[in-house]
């Protein structure tokens, strides 16, 4: 396991505590939406991760998986309602782009199974990579919408140097904890 993920499964217990973080979490109405829609797809990746791990049989992995890649996608086409707003940020189009990869791993992986293909193994532990991933940007760009736009006004001259999508997750659980 890349030492990254093994760092982030140590910050958060299960995608199931990003679902608790997600429904707990105070938000701006804007904001509580894409909250709602991202905790059904948290709890369908703990649940099918949670399958796989236990050795389920491949039929009823492979059942939800079919069920995740439809709620990948129905949050997929949420995304495209949101407001001006959304769409404008940065985080916004670095966030589909991670869920468009998402769902291509939910893809592969349905077929390794459906297929009881030896790649399998290696398709399962891309799609929890980028999972991890998709639900890392998912919160960082809720983050970045509940900031108050005057947050930048004082900003030096100089453009600050654009974290890459890991350091700006870190960057984020880092503030979390505190």
């Amino acid at each position: 396991m890349p030492a990254s993920l093994s760092s982030l499964q140590q910050t958060l217990l299960s995608f199931g505590t990003i679902s608790r973080f997600l429904r707990e979490g105070v938000a701006h109405e804007d904001s509580r939406q894409l909250r709602d829609s991202l905790g059904p797809l948290s709890l369908q990746i703990d649940e099918v991760i949670r399958l796989r791990r236990n050795g389920t049989d491949a039929h009823a992995i492979t059942r939800r998986v079919v069920d995740l890649a439809r709620c990948a996608r129905q949050h997929q086409l949420f995304l495209t309602e949101l407001g001006a707003a959304w769409h404008a940020l940065y985080e916004f189009d670095a966030y589909q782009r991670v869920l468009r990869e998402l769902r291509d791993a939910i893809a592969a992986w349905q077929q390794a199974l459906e297929h009881h293909s030896p790649r399998e193994q290696a398709c399962f532990r891309l799609f929890e990579l980028l999972a991890w991933r998709t639900l890392g940007e998912a919160l960082l760009l809720i983050d970045i919408y509940e900031q108050p736009a005057d947050t930048h006004s004082d900003v030096p001259y100089a453009l600050p140097q654009r974290l890459s999508g890991w350091q700006r997750v870190r960057a984020w659980f880092r503030r979390l904890r505190q």
